[in-house]
């Protein structure tokens, strides 16, 4: 969900609908922003068995994934459109999000599309979505 800032209460009740959909990782690496740092995510994560580590700050490449990623969409979505409002801004990075996952084959899903590789994966674990791995770590994007 695009915005100018994401509250941590925001963050934590996004991570409650992941762990409905498709279950929690073991441990989840980001940067240090008020909204992953403070009591609210500690809490969270305490109750929800999911370690948190941060990486240093000043050091992006310690999370490298991620900060690919958002130069991905900065690239690719935000900074080829001029937007005239908030709702104009979460449009299009709904669409771009859209097309990356339904449109685009990526290269570490072996040139698959997102859908279809996570179709199969639901297929192959019996209709179900599939639950990550012990060793599954989501990092948090930063739009």
């Amino acid at each position: 969900d695009g915005g100018t800032s994401i509250p941590a209460l925001y963050v934590t009740r996004l991570l409650d609908q992941v762990k409905a959909e498709r279950g929690l990782p073991k441990m989840i690496r980001t940067d240090n922003g008020p909204e992953f740092v403070g009591r609210t995510m500690r809490t969270w994560a305490a109750r929800n068995g999911v370690e948190l580590r941060f990486i240093q700050p000043g050091k992006p490449v310690q999370n490298a994934y991620i900060e690919s990623f958002n130069s991905r969409v900065r690239g690719e979505c935000l900074s080829q459109h001029w937007f005239a409002s908030l709702s104009h801004m979460r449009s299009v990075i709904d669409n771009w999000r859209g097309d990356q996952n339904h449109h685009r084959p990526h290269s570490t899903l072996r040139y698959v599309r997102p859908a279809v590789f996570a179709a199969r994966c639901r297929q192959h674990a019996g209709g179900n979505a599939p639950k990550p791995a012990s060793t599954t770590t989501m990092q948090t994007p930063g739009l």
